[in-house]
């Protein structure tokens, strides 16, 4: 059994336990947080075997496998950093950083140490979302040329949200997705960006449109935000047809349309809250094969996305106090 490692006892680390429950390839073995109290608390919820009041002492048990980071943006450099001069390979929830050079520094840290590290954004490795990719390169919409994606709920007052000192915002909390959902399916060669953003009283992006040019002429239109719901759907659109996403956090059913009739629907047909287990199970299989990245998420990825949020905070004024 590959036995996980949690930092944080929040929601995150409630679900990943949970997600952990359709495997037996993997456990939640210990939780650790700031609070005994509450990290015994969430052991004895979920039936985990060890709990412990503090970081370093789950980081220096020798049983745990991978150590998974489920604080806030804003920590998340500090207790990756943590577990890697633990010797311990690491699983960071998305974002991966507040900025581009923590990143780096993170990165080029478990290179020396010759640890696994990755980016914990689930989409990246949903059998779902490789299906999408599998049905474009089919050649069924044509030629793909327009992406639109969009990502909004409603949450002006949770504090990771409006506080900069936990790297608040929309961009890194939903944003961060819908820029996936374009270079996972247009790539990386973006020659230019157009973006609008409005911002909170605490100065924080509370909503905003990017509008990225790739060198070959495809587009891609996001859209995310803190202020209201929408349908969060994907589309990709070809010159014979597209393929519409049913929800880009956690794509749920794909349905293919050809001259606007539909030809295909692919339904994901398990518990969402389960498809947070495929990166745990993908970072067992590189740190079992020696790898020091895996290529759903490979490292290069991971910091150009960070340099791309970077310069769109650059440019709305969106400031943290780690920058």
């Amino acid at each position: 059994m590959f036995r996980i490692g949690i930092i944080g006892a929040g929601w995150i680390a409630h679900k990943m336990t949970l997600a952990l429950g359709y495997t037996d390839e993997a456990c939640v073995y210990a939780i650790a947080s700031r609070s005994e109290d509450k990290a015994r608390s969430f052991a004895e919820e979920h039936g985990i075997a060890m709990a412990y009041g503090s970081y370093e002492a789950m980081l220096d048990d020798p049983e745990v496998d991978l150590v998974y980071i489920a604080t806030p943006h804003s920590h998340h450099f500090a207790h990756a950093m943590l577990a890697l001069e633990h010797g311990k390979p690491v699983l960071v929830e998305k974002a991966f950083t507040a900025n581009a050079k923590e990143a780096k520094i993170l990165i080029d840290t478990a290179r020396n140490k010759g640890l696994f590290i990755t980016e914990a954004i689930w989409t990246r490795y949903m059998p779902l979302s490789h299906k999408i990719r599998e049905i474009m390169d089919s050649g069924i919409i044509g030629e793909p040329r327009i992406i639109t994606a969009t990502l909004c709920y409603m949450m002006e007052h949770k504090e990771r949200i409006v506080k900069p000192e936990l790297c608040g915002g929309a961009l890194l909390d939903l944003g961060v997705y819908a820029i996936n959902f374009a270079r996972m399916y247009f790539g990386t060669d973006i020659v230019k960006t157009v973006s609008n953003c409005h911002l909170g009283p605490t100065g924080m992006d509370m909503h905003e449109c990017i509008s990225l040019s790739y060198a070959d002429g495809k587009m891609a239109n996001l859209q995310s935000g803190a202020l209201c719901l929408n349908d969060r759907q994907g589309i990709i659109s070809g010159t014979e047809g597209y393929i519409r996403v049913d929800n880009i956090n956690c794509p749920e059913t794909v349905e293919v349309y050809r001259n606007y009739e539909l030809v295909e629907r692919h339904i994901s047909g398990e518990d969402p809250i389960s498809a947070y287990r495929y990166q745990v199970l993908e970072a067992k299989r590189c740190i079992e094969a020696g790898l020091p990245e895996s290529e759903m998420m490979p490292h290069n990825e991971t910091i150009s996305i960070m340099q791309q949020m970077d310069e769109l905070r650059k440019e709305w004024g969106v400031v943290y106090p780690m920058d």
